[in-house]
């Protein structure tokens, strides 16, 4: 229960910044009825509860299942083995990802049904398995992981080519795919992989994050080429919120928001039984344990998604409605400011700090690391801004330099941190970026009335892409501060 406890408190302090900050503003000059402001603190509390109960069900159920599986994998000494194994778990875990949930929902919603909920999810699904059965081999051949990372996001681009705007928008935020259930999972599963190798380098224990976060991007991609779906709108008229009553969307969200979980987990558990009885033999006791884990999963990830759906983004948007009438500088400090504060207390971000310092034994510590998450994120979320405030500016006009610059600075970085940067991307882009963040972004691009698709996505794109500068820059740092042209661990 203290376990529990913990991750009461770690969720707590992830959304306490969100909800002070809509409190300041309800109290200070944008009031919100009351009807929507009782509902948001219940859906907040929804949030924390779920997403406690979620993470300790994942601590039990979902890393174990990374890591045995890992072991599994680096046993077989078989490529073709290695290949489909990650394809499988892959496809398996992405589809019960809460962040990508709640983001094929709004993709669904802005989109009027074009790109329907279970199709966004499953070609992000899909790249997200074919690229993380490539990211394992790289980690059990110790191929480079420049060179691969490089090579996806050449594959990226060229189908990005090919993709109209509005995919090409869509799919560069499908990096939701990774969030608080993946990265753990990809972590132990790469940890799994990595400490059974004879020859295992530092670098081998970063970098799978950024491979499969390049197959969620290339997923959608995909899709947009070879689907030749009607051409999207943007556009949607708003729904007014319910303001007779608190409990109406919780109650209306209810049996759906169940009915997708149920569906998303049952591969996973699925997955498990196989491994299992093929490789795990578990004995009772643990498999008690797991199965424990899966409850706790499942009940808890429900209780999110209600949260998230019924009135959580409902008023992020409503916010970024109220901020857009303010003048568009103060607009862009706004949006620094709340992505600067949100990333600090995001869960993903400490499961890969907690990473970094345990692999390099406390060389690298975890205050320069949020510092650099922080004011990478900020300037992600204000960009991102600037595109609604100046819709001229295209997504493309902040990609193209922005990756030419975070692959230019590889050759001068240490390995190490070259990992961690890429890998950064995926985890920056996480529950509470997702959910109230997009939301916010949204409500501006419908106040300015600008495209919502060409100018109201993209936000996820640049929260992912700015830690890829901004934690080389910080491995630059510390190899100019090393007398040796290094620091230890991160050659």
């Amino acid at each position: 229960m203290n376990i529990l406890f913990s991750k009461f408190k770690e969720v707590t302090i992830s959304v306490a910044p969100i909800t002070i900050f809509v409190l300041l503003m309800h109290f200070t000059f944008l009031p919100i009825e009351n009807v929507l402001l009782i509902r948001f603190l219940l859906s907040s509390l929804a949030i924390v509860i779920g997403m406690a109960i979620f993470l300790f069900g994942v601590d039990l159920f979902v890393n174990p299942l990374g890591e045995m599986s890992g072991e599994a994998i680096a046993k077989s000494n078989n490529i073709i083995f290695v290949g489909i194994a990650g394809l499988i778990l892959g496809f398996f875990v992405s589809i019960a990802e809460p962040a990508l949930h709640v983001y094929a929902g709004q993709v669904n919603q802005v989109t009027g049904g074009v790109i329907s909920f279970w199709q966004l999810i499953i070609a992000v699904a899909i790249g997200f398995g074919i690229m993380l059965a490539i990211g394992l081999i790289r980690t059990v051949l110790g191929f480079s992981f420049r060179i691969s990372i490089l090579l996806c996001y050449i594959v990226v681009f060229i189908f990005a080519l090919f993709t109209s705007k509005e995919y090409l928008n869509i799919a560069m935020d499908s990096l939701l795919g990774t969030g608080a259930m993946t990265v753990p999972f990809l972590l132990a599963l790469n940890y799994g992989v990595t400490k059974l190798r004879k020859q295992q380098s530092h670098e081998d224990s970063f970098g799978l994050v950024a491979i499969v976060s390049a197959g969620t991007i290339l997923g959608v991609l995909i899709m947009g080429v070879v689907s030749k779906i009607e051409p999207l709108g943007g556009n949607l008229e708003i729904v007014a919120p319910n303001l007779t009553n608190v409990f109406a969307p919780f109650i209306e969200q209810f049996p759906e928001q169940s009915k997708n979980v149920l569906i998303s987990l049952i591969p996973l558990v699925i997955s498990f039984i196989v491994f299992q009885f093929v490789f795990f033999h578990l004995k009772k006791r643990q498999v008690r344990k797991i199965v424990k884990g899966i409850g706790y999963t499942t009940v808890g990830l429900i209780i999110f998604l209600l949260g998230a759906n019924a009135g959580f983004m409902e008023v992020g948007k409503v916010v970024g409605e109220g901020i857009a009438k303010l003048p568009d500088w103060v607009i862009i400090l706004v949006a620094f400011i709340l992505g600067f504060t949100i990333i600090i207390a995001e869960p993903s971000v400490y499961v890969l700090t907690r990473q970094i310092e345990d692999v390099t034994s406390g060389s690298i510590k975890k205050l320069p690391i949020v510092i650099s998450f922080s004011v990478g994120i900020g300037i992600a979320v204000a960009l991102a801004v600037l595109r609604i405030v100046i819709p001229s500016i295209d997504l493309w006009h902040y990609l193209v330099p922005g990756y030419i610059i975070a692959f230019a600075l590889m050759p001068f970085v240490p390995k190490l941190f070259v990992g961690i940067a890429f890998d950064s991307g995926g985890v920056a882009s996480g529950t509470m970026v997702g959910t109230f963040i997009f939301a916010f972004v949204q409500g501006i691009a419908r106040a300015k009335e600008v495209n919502l698709i060409n100018n109201g996505f993209g936000m996820v794109a640049m929260v992912a892409f700015t830690p890829f500068i901004a934690l080389q820059v910080l491995g630059l740092i510390y190899k100019v501060k090393s007398r040796k042209g290094g620091i230890t661990h991160a050659k």
